[in-house]
């Protein structure tokens, strides 16, 4: 049993241990401990000018190179997008900023922005799932044509979102076909609206530009966006096939290339990959005019991926696109829609 004598040893042991620490510091090795230390935080105080500079200059290579591209961008991107009407669709909340980016480059190629659809939450909410499929029922009587049979519950939406954005009248071209606004109407409306539109849509879209919500990369000041499940990876998936399969050209705006990524979702399935098209970094100024290079690559009828990250090219090839004819058509002269062409330079079997 330990007794107060060992209590009484232990203290005199530290109380010394201290003294002559004290001792030792304040004497023969106050010197050389603060030489050492004063030298160590010189070393410290010489890499963090250096790694500012580096910094510095690097930030600053960047804004000239952002620089460029933006001064490059209009002669880039002239006449890629002539009269092509651009359906943006954001898988989530798209800040500002980063829609106007978007928009300028497409306008910047000569195409407009028919539509501007935001997909809430209640598109995957697995609460709302029996909400969703009495819905289907209901988008059902408006869709043409239907997907096949046992398609799943998220590629009927999918099909009901990318045939109202795109679905027009043959008679008059300019204006979006009937079935395609109750669609719409139906998706936007309600207690629990599956989408959102920032303003009323009056014309069908010839192509569709579908924006990934942003996760961030390690180090970025940028708020990520939660990773996606399963489900709402697929959800997303069937979106962008949709509006591949019912118009002209569809692209993904994608942001940085980090884990869990729908670009690397896309890239991992070889299926999908030679089917859809796909940009990260959209956030940049060099992924806005890649995205709208890309749309017009697409509505060319060439796929790809585009970017610097793995699997990706670092610049889409520019298509000459013939003119856009909207010559308005008899019904009796038009394939039931939405797979008649519109768009001149569509891949077969779109309406774009």
């Amino acid at each position: 049993m330990i007794d107060f004598r060992y209590h009484i040893v232990s203290l005199i042991s530290v109380f010394l241990a201290l003294a002559v620490g004290i001792a030792l510091g304040a004497g023969p090795l106050k010197e050389t401990i603060g030489d050492t230390l004063t030298g160590q935080v010189k070393v410290l105080r010489a890499e963090k000018d250096s790694l500012r500079s580096s910094l510095d200059a690097s930030t600053a290579e960047l804004a000239d190179t952002n620089s460029y591209v933006a001064a490059a961008a209009p002669g880039l991107l002239a006449g890629a997008l002539t009269d092509r009407r651009v359906a943006v669709v954001a898988l989530g909340e798209l800040s500002k900023d980063d829609e106007a980016a978007i928009e300028a480059q497409i306008t910047a190629a000569g195409g407009s922005v028919s539509a501007r659809v935001t997909v809430a939450t209640a598109w995957t909410d697995p609460n709302l799932s029996s909400f969703r499929q009495a819905l289907v029922e209901n988008l059902s009587d408006y869709v043409s044509p239907v997907p096949a049979s046992g398609a799943g519950l998220e590629t009927e939406l999918a099909e009901a979102l990318a045939q109202g954005l795109t679905r027009f009248d043959p008679a008059k071209p300019d204006a979006l076909a009937e079935p395609a606004s109750i669609l719409l109407d139906l998706l936007s409306s309600g207690d629990n609206p599956l989408i959102t539109l920032a303003d009323p849509v009056a014309s069908p879209a010839d192509a569709i530009v579908v924006v990934a919500p942003r996760l961030a990369a390690a180090g970025s000041s940028v708020t990520p966006a939660p990773q996606a499940d399963k489900d709402t990876t697929a959800a997303r998936v069937a979106i962008l096939r949709a509006a591949q399969d019912r118009s002209a050209g569809a692209v993904l705006a994608d942001g940085p290339r980090v884990d869990g990524d729908l670009t690397s979702v896309i890239l991992a399935d070889s299926g999908l990959a030679s089917s859809l098209t796909t940009v990260s970094s959209t956030g940049t100024i060099a992924g806005q005019v890649s995205l709208a290079l890309a749309l017009n690559a697409r509505i060319g009828g060439v796929n790809g991926h585009y970017g610097f990250g793995k699997d990706e090219v670092t610049m889409p090839v520019r298509v000459t696109l013939r003119p856009v004819d909207r010559t308005p058509q008899s019904v009796a002269d038009t394939p039931v829609q939405p797979d008649a062409p519109r768009a001149t330079g569509a891949t077969p079997g779109t309406n774009g």
